[in-house]
């Protein structure tokens, strides 16, 4: 089992995102300072650190010049609420492998983090997702049908049925769409994914997607 470092001082987010890796199947301890952060990243306990910016003891960028200094070639994700051009830049040239803006939501962390978990003999793969005669490209953001036609979603539609088709016969409830799909802000009394779900039942036809009564929904 893959194991994430997760760095961050916001016990909330650290705690999202916690939840959301061990639900996808990885192992996952948190750092709550950047001098632990450093002294965990050393151990080769991990596979990947995502690091937070803004940390007591010692700042991301600290952590990441020094472990990129003693030769550390694990994948780094750097998060931050600081989004100016100029962060981004000083984080990748530092060697970071990426650099996502909070807030984000969960299932573009984890998109991100599956691509640099990925062995170098397959990172280049196909973008499509396909489950029966539905496909999705995840780059291109369209959606089609065997039959040719082609289903117009706004972004957040697309998001729910990307969310449903790379866990297709699985069970998702309604809390895990609203914290993969709109992030770490949801409201967990919002009938939001409801509604979502609606929509794509409209487009992409009714019996797709299945109620599962007190658990939530499932793609069939």
């Amino acid at each position: 089992m893959a194991s994430i470092l997760i760095a961050d001082d916001e016990a909330r987010i650290a705690g999202f995102i916690e939840k959301g890796l061990r639900a996808a199947g990885y192992a996952t301890r948190i750092a709550s300072n950047g001098t632990d952060a450093l002294a965990l990243a050393q151990t080769d306990e991990f596979d990947l650190l995502v690091l937070d910016v803004n940390m007591p003891g010692m700042t991301g960028f600290e952590v990441l010049e020094a472990l990129r200094g003693q030769g550390s070639r694990m994948p780094i994700i750097m998060l931050t609420a600081r989004t100016d051009l100029g962060d981004t830049i000083a984080g990748l040239e530092g060697g970071a492998d990426d650099y996502l803006g909070k807030p984000f939501r969960f299932d573009e962390l984890l998109a991100r983090i599956r691509v640099r978990m990925r062995p170098a003999s397959e990172q280049v793969t196909s973008t499509e997702l396909r489950h029966r005669d539905l496909t999705l490209d995840v780059h291109a953001r369209r959606v089609t049908i065997d039959d040719g036609t082609s289903v117009e979603l706004s972004a957040r539609e697309f998001a729910l049925a990307e969310e449903l088709i790379r866990h297709a016969g699985m069970v998702l409830s309604r809390e895990q769409l609203l914290s993969r799909v709109w992030g770490y802000d949801f409201d967990p009394g919002s009938n939001v994914a409801d509604v979502y779900i609606g929509y794509l039942r409209q487009k992409l036809g009714s019996n797709r997607i299945e109620t599962v009564r007190g658990a939530g929904y499932r793609l069939v």
